[in-house]
């Protein structure tokens, strides 16, 4: 009789070990497409990522003065465009164009970033003469659950630094689920 009482109890601690902490789960939380540049270049470059996306992108403005490459406050020297929702299919197609393979030095923590120099490399995307051949930057950003706990205004809390995500986990959660390929 000892025995059916200690079996149960070894069974739900066996899985309860498999089960893994659902706070220690990554998630991918946005992906922000940009492009750096001024005057007809910008305005090409706002073109190409509301094509891309589908969204009207945000321009943003320099806050300093840089004379040697003729940056003033105020001048408008990107767009940039971000997306939290269907997010998923994007970046596959983002990764085909290219070749589903990114070196272990584009990793950063909770982040990784990739060019694209061509936008014509993506799949299903045709030449546009208005806008030309011209690239983009992408960075996609990961989460753990409880990350607002440290972003939001009202009773704000400090979060251990065992919330941030290596590249090591990063580099696991690519291949695990989109098979990408690290050189």
């Amino acid at each position: 009789m000892e025995t059916k009482k200690e079996n149960p109890m070894k069974e739900k601690q066996a899985s309860h070990s498999s089960n893994m902490n659902p706070m220690r789960t990554i998630k991918i939380e946005k992906i922000v497409l940009s492009v750096g540049g001024t005057g007809d270049y910008l305005e090409k470059g706002f073109k190409l990522l509301k094509l891309i996306t589908g969204k009207t992108p945000a321009k943003t403005k320099s806050n300093k003065r840089i004379p040697s490459l003729g940056v003033r406050p105020g001048l408008e020297i990107g767009t940039v465009v971000t997306i939290r929702k269907g997010h998923i299919e994007l970046l596959k197609k983002l990764l085909i164009a290219i070749d589903n393979g990114l070196r272990k030095k584009q990793m950063s923590e909770n982040n990784f970033s990739f060019g694209l120099k061509e936008y014509l490399e993506i799949p299903g995307i045709e030449y546009q003469r208005e806008i030309g051949i011209m690239g983009f930057d992408v960075t996609v950003v990961f989460k753990r659950a409880g990350r607002r706990v440290r972003l939001r205004k009202i009773k704000q809390g400090k979060v251990s630094k065992r919330q941030t995500i290596t590249r090591e986990e990063i580099i696991k959660f690519m291949e695990d689920n989109f098979q990408t390929e690290f050189k």
